[in-house]
């Protein structure tokens, strides 16, 4: 066998695999299109008119208020399970919680005056004329 003849014969077997998945595909796209084909068409004017559409919206109703009770039920223990869970971490880690509390505002403490002290060195002159001038207009009123 030389190269040319095995060109084609790959070819043809390319070929040939590309027709044996076309048809695949394509026997698979009709049952699929069969089975929702066999799904009932719903003909709502007929349903609206008829007299058990107030029924089977009575009873949609009925299924969805017992759907949401049970499930009312389940989140509400969820709920007192988590509060029960949050006390009891709560209490058991008290001191350290207090501990955490306490440096925390003492750093924030010392960042705020560091804060206070460097925007009163940047905006001193600006902000001695406002205290001025509000000594000014409150003199001023009082007299």
């Amino acid at each position: 066998m030389d190269l040319e003849e095995l060109k084609k014969i790959r070819k043809a077997n390319i070929i040939a695999h590309k027709k044996k998945k076309k048809a695949y595909y394509l026997k698979k796209k009709l049952e699929k299109s069969s089975d929702t084909s066999k799904v009932e068409a719903i003909d709502y004017e007929n349903e609206l008119f008829s007299g058990n559409f107030s029924a089977k919206i009575k009873e949609i109703i009925k299924k969805q208020k017992t759907y949401v009770d049970d499930r009312k039920d389940i989140i509400t223990n969820k709920l007192k399970e988590y509060r029960q869970k949050k006390q009891q971490y709560y209490l058991e880690n008290k001191e350290k919680r207090l501990e955490y509390d306490k440096s925390y505002r003492e750093k924030k403490k010392e960042d705020l005056k560091i804060y206070r002290k460097e925007y009163y060195r940047k905006n001193r002159d600006k902000i001695l004329a406002r205290q001025k001038e509000a000594r000014k207009t409150k003199a001023q009123n009082g007299i």
